[in-house]
């Protein structure tokens, strides 16, 4: 099994090239975002605890979004590797993800970490916010979640560096550019 992990700040494009792994390298898809997005939309109790957290800006607990992950991977089947798509987000949620894949005999082959400007990062998000009506991408929780990344998220990159996993791979420029650049750096 060939896992990635997809890695950047918000706004880099981790939901868009991870769709485009799926579909032209035949990955499966994790997206703890869509997974949340849809407890919230649900409007579960569950939902509307991370509703409140994410319209914040904030994190969901590690707990949780381990969980939520557990569940989607047991029940993908038939793929030759995964494309985890917003997780890990903590160092915490790289070890258990390391945990869960070696019970099963596997393990991430690579982290890809797309790096993008920050103020390209900020329009992108604010025209998506328009585009999809998301109220989770307002001027100030977007500050608060570039505020989260670099405290808790950042890290989870040295994680994978000592694990020689770490690939840092240009995501500016068109969606097939990026593409290409992750399908060469991956060998996916």
């Amino acid at each position: 099994m060939s896992h990635i992990v997809l890695f950047g700040p918000p706004g880099a494009g981790k939901g868009t090239q991870s769709a485009m792994l799926k579909t032209e390298a035949g990955l499966g898809h994790i997206s703890t975002g869509d997974a949340l997005r849809a407890e919230v939309a649900a409007g579960t109790p569950l939902g509307k605890e991370v509703g409140a957290v994410m319209a914040s800006g904030a994190l969901v607990s590690d707990d949780l979004v381990i969980g939520v992950l557990k569940s989607r991977l047991e029940s993908l089947n038939g793929v030759k590797g995964v494309v985890f798509d917003g997780f890990p987000r903590t160092v915490a949620q790289a070890q258990a993800l390391d945990q869960m894949l070696a019970s099963r005999n596997e393990s991430v082959a690579a982290m890809v970490s797309l790096v993008v400007d920050k103020e390209e990062l900020i329009e992108r998000l604010l025209k998506r916010a328009e585009a999809e009506g998301r109220a989770d991408d307002t001027r100030e929780s977007i500050a608060k979640r570039f505020d989260e990344y670099q405290a808790k998220t950042l890290p989870v990159a040295d994680y994978y560096r000592g694990q020689n996993k770490l690939v840092e791979v240009n995501g500016s420029g068109s969606v097939e550019e990026v593409f290409q650049r992750i399908r060469q750096a991956t060998g996916v």
